[in-house]
């Protein structure tokens, strides 16, 4: 201010003029630290900055200038500041009471529970006084689970008001839409506010287990002292040999019973028994051999205790005393296995030389049976029915999965594409059908015939395939041993008869009577004679006559 005036000018904005000999711009430190406390500094005097010199302050005084709430001169002491007030939503904001309880869930339609008990968490609000009760999920529990109450005020069941937190407690049932839930403990911070608020709880209760969840735990294993017998040295010298005896199930004593031959097997590597029925053909029983299939048959079992029925239980390994072995099995002797009667009458040669090494006291004598002689059955055949070929009826009558009859292959292929063909006309007593031509075909490979109608102008009837390729039988021929038209019945003017109609034969090609020639001694001479009078061919010139076409 002094440096300022000895300008001579105001102090005025625009007036003033910086001083160019200040070299240090900081504040000044005004604090001291000393023992790790802040002190004032010292007043100075001069430019040299030298402390003055002054009395030391008391405790009182230093009081008295730290204090936080400064006397003022001239008017009373503030009064003491008031603690800010806090709402009750913010106080209570995410304060949850949390209680643990369950309820019991009644099963109606099932024999092997009567109810479940299922738990829950029941949580107060108490921000809104609102309560929400939610299940523990169960992985794989079938039920749904999860949230079975929303978040909101729960009525009392006597309908007077809502649940508060001061009705809730330790050991009460809590009676939420027709549900009892049943309090059974709460959390630390539950308890801690509850009784902080005046209320006695009740002491804990322990959770009751629910019978289906104990039912569906493992048992546990019994544990069995291991024998000293080693199965696998007898697995490793027994394997693959087999007692096999004959025998016969009697089962005479029941409805439509009868005695039927069996063979029962036993096998050396593991102790265990296959009994097999022996079918006959045509016997008309399904085609399942196995009557018991192989496992180790009990022979001594506990006696079971109390009134349960045992016979419908299957019996477990720990409840039986004794297994059958080959000692048990006598030629001679009726064993009954489960509840079934096998005589046994006679045994392979192996069995004989395995009781003679190893159980030489036990005897295998065959025992004689009687036997019924089984009366050959009679095939008879039924009665050509008139649908289909002879052949193809028969086979209906051999399987009851027909099949093709049998093809000469041979001569299949030895005349394949060799026709013999033949003109003929139809004899009949209808005007209409004078004048028709057809052509018969012979086919060699496989003995059929098959005729063509020929066309003729102003007739009025179709030509075209008047018979499929077919045998046909001879008139007068039986059903059971019929006779088919040949190549030896083809002369000409012969009358062949087809399914009830008549054609003469008129004509020949050129092959018919080649090839009837080569097989000449098979041949009716008659045959022979007629076709080359007709052709007018001597026997020599048929010979060497080409055949148009095969």
């Amino acid at each position: 201010m002094a440096g300022r005036s000895s300008y001579g000018l105001p102090f005025l904005p625009g007036n003033s003029f910086r001083d160019v000999t200040k070299s240090a711009f900081h504040r000044p430190q005004s604090l001291s630290f000393k023992n790790g406390y802040a002190l004032p500094l010292r007043p100075t005097v001069g430019i040299g900055k030298e402390p003055l010199q002054t009395d030391p302050l008391t405790q009182s005084a230093i009081t008295h200038l730290y204090s936080p709430i400064p006397a003022l001169t001239y008017d009373r002491p503030s009064p003491e500041p008031v603690a800010a007030f806090i709402p009750a939503h913010v106080t209570l904001d995410k304060k949850v009471l949390r209680f643990y309880g369950y309820f019991r869930q009644d099963i109606q339609l099932s024999p092997l529970e009567e109810y479940r008990v299922r738990p829950v968490v029941v949580y107060y609000y108490l921000l809104d006084d609102s309560m929400c009760i939610m299940e523990p999920e169960v992985e794989n529990s079938g039920m749904p689970q999860g949230k079975l109450v929303r978040k909101e005020r729960l009525p009392k069941s006597s309908m007077d008001g809502y649940y508060h937190w001061k009705d809730l407690n330790l050991g009460m049932d809590l009676c939420v839409y027709g549900t009892t839930y049943h309090l059974t403990s709460c959390d630390a911070y539950t308890r801690e506010f509850l009784e902080s608020q005046g209320v006695l709880l009740n002491e804990a209760e322990a959770m009751p287990a629910d019978p289906y969840t104990q039912n569906r735990r493992p048992h546990p294993q019994a544990h069995i002292t291991p024998s000293d017998f080693d199965r696998l040295s007898q697995f490793l010298t027994m394997d693959r040999k087999v007692l096999r005896f004959f025998a016969l199930w009697d089962e005479t004593d029941s409805t439509y019973g009868e005695v039927r031959p069996v063979i029962i097997q036993y096998y050396l590597g593991d102790d265990s028994v296959e009994i097999r029925e022996v079918h006959k053909p045509n016997s008309g029983r399904d085609p399942f051999p196995v009557l018991l299939r192989r496992q180790r048959l009990p022979k001594t079992i506990k006696s079971s205790s109390g009134p349960f029925p045992s016979c419908v239980l299957e019996v477990s390994p720990v409840e039986v005393q004794e297994y059958f072995s080959p000692r048990d099995f006598r030629v001679g002797d009726t064993l009954c296995l489960l509840g079934r009667r096998f005589l046994l009458y006679d045994c392979d040669d192996f069995t004989r030389s395995y009781y003679k090494q190893h159980l030489a006291d036990v005897e295998l004598q065959p025992v004689p049976v009687d036997q019924k002689p089984e009366t050959p059955v009679k095939k008879e055949l039924p009665p050509y029915n008139g649908f289909g070929s002879l052949e193809d009826s028969l086979q209906n009558c051999l399987s009851l999965v027909p099949e093709p009859p049998k093809k000469n292959l041979l001569k299949l292929l030895e005349n394949d594409g060799k026709v013999l063909r033949y003109a003929a006309r139809m004899d009949s007593q209808n005007p209409s059908d004078q004048g028709r031509r057809f052509i018969i075909s012979y086919f060699l490979a496989d003995d059929m015939i098959s005729i063509f109608e020929m066309s003729a102008r102003n007739s009025g009837i179709i030509s075209g395939k008047f018979l499929e390729k077919t045998r046909i039988p001879k008139p007068g021929s039986t059903v059971d041993n019929p006779e088919y038209y040949g190549p030896a019945d083809f002369a000409i003017g012969a009358t062949v008869e087809v399914f009830r109609h008549h054609f003469v034969l008129t004509d020949a090609d050129h092959y018919a009577l080649k090839y009837l020639e080569s097989i000449s001694e098979q041949i009716p001479s008659q045959t022979l004679s007629s076709l080359r009078q007709h052709l007018g061919l001597l026997p020599e010139e048929a010979h060497n006559t080409d055949s148009p076409r095969h």
